[in-house]
């Protein structure tokens, strides 16, 4: 730029910035790097604040699969469904705590199976931001055998009254007599 002399200034960025020291003090610039870490310090403890607050949704499950003896089943299935049999997940029994889930809260039938053993159903209700446990102790399976046919009675051989009659006479003399 032409000066009011007609001279060129060469007037740089730097050269203004320097410029900028002399007219703002130390105690200034100190006071706004103060106040925006103050600032920022509070946002983010707002931040939390109000994201900690916010209403879980979620709850967990806790399935703990045992035996009539305590033994711990590991490989049994645990099946979660909603009130109308429609499956919400799928799991096996981890040893020696229990399957753990998270689910979204609400009322849940819990159906847990093995092979060896019968199978059982209940019912359980998952409370967000809280742990739901279930302990099922399962009851061996009985397998059925198969049954031999039963016998028939064997006929009573056909008496003639007479006889009959003469044979109980005798058995009562025996018992009269002691012999």
């Amino acid at each position: 730029m032409a000066g009011a002399d007609g001279r060129l200034d060469n007037v740089t960025a730097i050269d203004r910035l320097a410029s900028i020291p002399r007219s703002i003090s130390f105690a200034a610039v100190r006071t706004i790097v103060l106040l925006v870490a103050a600032s920022l310090s509070i946002l983010g403890y707002a931040y939390r604040y109000f994201e900690v607050a916010t209403a879980p949704t979620d709850g967990e499950l806790l399935a703990v699969v045992r035996d009539a003896g305590g033994a711990p089943l590991s490989d049994a299935r645990i099946a979660v469904l909603t009130l109308t049999d429609a499956p919400v997940t799928s799991f096996r029994a981890a040893a020696p705590v229990g399957g753990l889930r998270v689910l979204k809260e609400g009322t849940y039938r819990l159906r847990v199976s093995h092979p060896r053993y019968v199978t059982e159903t209940r019912m359980v209700q998952v409370i967000a931001g809280h742990t739901s446990e279930v302990r099922f102790t399962l009851a061996p399976r009985v397998v059925p055998t198969r049954a031999a046919a039963p016998t028939p009675a064997p006929r009573p051989a056909r008496v003639n009254p007479a006889t009959r009659v003469v044979g109980e006479g005798v058995d009562s003399l025996k018992r009269i007599f002691g012999r």
